[in-house]
């Protein structure tokens, strides 16, 4: 019985590891997993760059910190995010709501290196950047951190806010 909860186990963290990788990757262009749709999620959907109406750059430092901590765009609007690490060690950013931050983050606990990577996330290693395009097609206040061990808990974290299309 306790060879069956090992493998169990290992089989849950094997499916877990698969769907979070947290090596830096390209997120230029389409968001999709090879041959995956984009996945509607309560903040927006992954954008295509050649629809991207405007870039806002936001910057990561050791201070643990993003600059700017907040921006706003239109319901409707395609933005590439800029995503600059000026630090010197590995940084993130993850679009999110804050329960789906305060989930990962906790996941990101348990599990330090477990790698992650899906279109709503930009890992940039020291002194680089990266793009991450994100079509905001829902209203409301979301957020977004880093998520790196340790850089959510030290108020590595900011948010944004989807308001109405802009009435002609």
């Amino acid at each position: 019985m306790k060879a069956i909860q090992f493998i169990a186990a290992c089989a849950l963290l094997v499916s877990a590891t698969a769907s979070f990788s947290h090596e830096p990757t390209s997120h230029h262009g389409d968001h999709g997993h090879a041959g995956a749709a984009p996945q509607q999620q309560a903040w927006g959907i992954a954008g295509q760059a050649g629809k991207a109406t405007r870039t806002i750059t936001l910057r990561m430092t050791d201070d643990m910190r993003f600059t700017p901590s907040h921006f706003s765009v239109k319901q409707g609007e395609t933005v590439r995010l800029r995503v600059e690490n000026k630090g010197q060690v590995l940084h993130e950013v993850v679009l999110g709501t804050q329960a789906s931050l305060d989930e990962h983050a906790a996941m990101m606990r348990q599990h330090p290196d477990m790698e992650h990577g899906e279109a709503h996330m930009a890992h940039v290693k020291p002194g680089r950047k990266d793009d991450l395009v994100w079509h905001f097609n829902r209203t409301g206040s979301f957020d977004f951190a880093c998520l790196v061990a340790g850089h959510f808990e030290a108020g590595m974290r900011g948010s944004f806010t989807e308001i109405g299309r802009a009435h002609v």
